[in-house]
């Protein structure tokens, strides 16, 4: 599409006045505060036309995002006002992508090559796995998982090796100092970086005087989407580059600051006007998506916050219906409930099941949502789950892909060099690595001088050699611009789809499919990116954010994690487990600082809804094999009476009585508010114990189950007692169930059925 011409018209033509003073604010330090629903997204796009109508050359901008999806959405809309031309001459991406792009640039500056390699999660976590492995550690108290998350910790806020071994106080935090210290030279080695480094190096980019004059320069005018969600190194790297022109505006909502625990700083948002003193503030407090009553909740709620910006959201949409509040027994009746629900509004409503979201505080909540589901024929998906490009079969085939780029990346090769088999054991990649440390050179080098390692016998120095042949022959691809079909060859010759062809499994099949759907993803990538290299493709797949991973189109229920659900929007939407120390997690010594985490995150999960919102919450709730007793979420409380309804009549308490994971000493339970419940009584706090169907036999069913045993469990279903633990009331049971594996459950509360017959 060609450029367009400009006109005022065209740029604040439905726009309300909020919208329009903060797109005709072009220059100085501009602070957009963007309640949920208020349209930001459209001020940021008009704002970038204006700035283009008034003379500003589109690579003169830069706008930073946290999404691949955000980012194309922005261009996208700007394209169509401007035209494509010059929306794509605009530098607008998420932070990563944008940084790698200029890292490739300048990489030799701060000692890498720009040929390198981007780390995921699943990479890094990989390479701490190996470097636990390789020096013989063994502790009990940290994990992998662990390792990798307070590294990543550590590099959001700037805390180098060296400081962190510093504040080193014990065994686990020394351990985890000496792991983080091999973690980043075996990156240096392999000429790779993780996510942070992304960030990290950016900063020590702009600590060479030359570069950062270059990039201020380049970046006259700077829009950051979703500031509050931004940490301490992407404060300093947007503040430098704003240094110079002051050109800087930021646009977010503090009220739904929710990722402190993977380093955001609510802080800078602020304190952005202490940062810019001459700052203008704009508030946008028109909600376009969600009725009057859910905005009036969410807007009662979140006032409690002490630490924010004063703003209202307010709407001109209906009043709605209120939000509805339940009180369920169990959360196997919660989800019962809910599923029915569901059924019932998608017959009488002419919803489809896509209309619909269920919210919960913790993934662990899915599992009696999913049984719920399955019981009543409602298809639904997940978000959040293991996403296409950390798929075992598909991070194969791009390591492959990968060392063709970068033959210096040690973890792609280790990936790769003995699968599919070609009879390279762990005990010759051994040697391999020694020879490669001993003389201070890459794997890969290690690997062409495999003849020179006389521990290695010569079938097995054979087998190295030729999976170096079959890399060197396919070595042509990353110089070739536009390289499909050399690609689909590659990919083809590694015969990682006969391994799968070979087997008649299910999870082969599937498998097979997401190669095939990889090819598909490959041959888009290359047909809409004309003379797009190799390196490219393997970057854009590396920086694609969990957010750009969600496929909404599949017409299914949504369930996920109130944090997975920040930008996403339904109908419908149900919040369910609100009790206290499930939501808010924790207990009662939260700090205030959490808590208020909490109480905004509460916030989000209402303003997802449109028109019908449900909270819920239950008396008992099956946790970590024990029923605990809970007490109704803190927060339920500071949501303005008003705006909930109090008093349906649902079936909610006796409707799946027979059917319940419990048992029924809550029926006589004096209810407040019809299904609105404060502290459970004392005299109901006491479960009765199950015994087995014999009415002469009145022992306790914790003094009568046994290793060997074959119980049923109402919610697991049938399994076989492994192990038992504890005396008494306390006594847990080691279950391996036949649905989901092993569980440790307590077996005064657990339900447990003694059943004849095999398992």
């Amino acid at each position: 599409m060609d450029s367009k011409e400009l006109s005022d018209e065209s740029i604040f033509s439905n726009l309300n006045d909020k919208q329009k003073e903060a797109v005709n604010y072009t220059e100085g330090p501009l602070l957009i505060i963007a309640g949920a629903g208020s349209g930001k997204t459209k001020a940021l796009t008009h704002r970038i036309a204006n700035l283009i109508h008034k003379g500003v050359k589109p690579w003169k901008i830069l706008s930073l995002t946290f999404t691949n999806k955000a980012a194309g959405e922005m261009k996208d809309r700007i394209g169509k006002m401007i035209g494509s031309e010059r929306a794509e001459q605009i530098s607008a991406g998420t932070f990563h992508s944008i940084f790698a792009m200029i890292l490739r640039r300048e990489a030799n500056a701060i000692g890498y090559t720009n040929n390198f390699t981007i780390y995921d999660s699943e990479d890094s976590l990989s390479l701490i796995r190996h470097i636990i492995k390789d020096n013989g550690i063994k502790f009990d108290e940290i994990t992998p998982q662990g390792v990798r998350s307070k590294i990543s910790w550590s590099k959001n806020q700037m805390i180098s090796v060296a400081d962190f071994a510093k504040s080193a106080v014990n065994d686990v935090t020394r351990t985890t100092a000496f792991i983080y210290g091999e973690y980043q030279k075996k990156l240096i080695q392999s000429n790779a970086m993780d996510f942070d480094d992304l960030l990290l190096n950016m900063i020590k980019l702009l600590n060479i005087p030359e570069i950062l004059e270059k990039y201020q320069n380049r970046y006259e005018y700077i829009l950051v989407d979703e500031y509050q969600d931004t940490n301490k190194a992407q404060y300093i790297i947007i503040n430098r580059l704003a240094k110079l022109h002051h050109n800087i505006c930021v646009v977010g909502d503090d009220a739904q600051s929710i990722y402190k625990w993977r380093g955001a700083e609510i802080r800078n948002i602020l304190d952005f006007k202490n940062d810019y003193p001459d700052v203008k503030i704009v508030r946008l407090e028109q909600n376009y998506r969600s009725t009057k009553n859910i905005i009036g909740g969410a807007d009662s709620l979140i006032k409690y916050n002490q630490s924010q910006i004063p703003k209202t959201l307010w709407t001109n949409n209906p009043e709605g219906s209120l939000i509805e509040l339940f009180t369920y027994d169990s959360d196997f009746d919660e989800s019962e409930s809910i599923a029915k629900k569901i059924s019932k509004l998608i017959k009488s409503n002419n919803y489809t099941l896509n209309d619909f979201a269920i919210l919960y505080r913790t993934n662990a909540q899915s599992l009696s949502l999913e049984k719920s589901f399955k019981n009543n024929g409602l298809k639904y998906m997940i978000l959040g789950g293991v996403s296409f490009y950390s798929r075992k079969e598909i991070k194969d085939i791009l390591a492959y892909l990968r060392v063709l780029v970068n033959p210096k990346d040690t973890e792609s090769l280790i990936r790769i060099i003995n699968f599919p088999v070609r009879n390279i054991g762990n005990t010759t990649i051994s040697h391999i690595q020694n020879f490669a440390f001993e003389l201070n050179i890459s794997l890969y080098e290690a690997l062409k001088r495999v003849d020179e390692i006389t521990a290695i016998k010569k079938n097995k120095a054979t087998a190295v050699t030729n999976f170096v042949e079959f890399l060197e022959e396919y070595s042509s691809i990353v110089n070739s611009s536009n390289p499909l079909d050399d690609i689909v060859d590659y990919i083809n010759a590694t015969k990682i789809r006969n391994v799968y062809l070979e087997m008649t499994t299910d999870d082969a099949e599937d498998r097979l499919m997401n190669i095939d759907q990889l090819f598909v993803d490959i041959e888009q990538y290359f047909i809409s990116n004309e003379n797009a290299t190799l390196e490219e493709y393997l970057q854009q797949s590396a920086l694609i954010t969990d957010s750009d991973k969600k496929d909404l189109k599949e017409d299914s229920v949504k369930l996920m994690t109130l944090h997975s659900a920040k930008g996403l929007e339904f109908p419908n939407v149900f919040i369910v487990g609100l009790e206290q120390g499930l939501f808010p997690l924790g207990f009662t010594n939260e700090s205030p600082e959490e808590l208020e985490e909490e109480r905004r995150l509460l916030y989000v999960g209402i303003t997802r809804a449109e028109k019908y919102l449900e909270l819920s919450h239950c008396l008992r709730r099956f946790k970590f094999g024990d029923i605990i007793i809970s007490k109704k979420s803190r927060f339920l409380s500071e949501i303005n009476s008003k705006y909930i309804n109090h008093n349906s009549k649902e079936e909610n308490n006796v409707q799946f009585k027979k059917k319940s994971l419990f048992s029924d000493d809550y029926s006589q339970i004096k209810k407040k508010d019809n299904f609105y419940f404060d502290d459970i009584p004392e005299e109901t706090k006491s479960t009765k114990q199950s015994t087995v169907n014999n009415t002469t036999n009145k022992i306790p069913i914790f003094l009568q189950i046994k290793v060997g045993d074959i119980v049923n469990h109402k919610l697991f279903g049938l399994g076989r007692v492994e192990q038992l633990n504890g005396i008494a009331d306390n006594k847990q049971a080691t279950v391996l169930f036949k649905s989901v594996g092993k569980k440790k459950l307590l077996i005064k509360y657990a339900g447990l059925e003694i059943m004849k017959g095999n398992f």
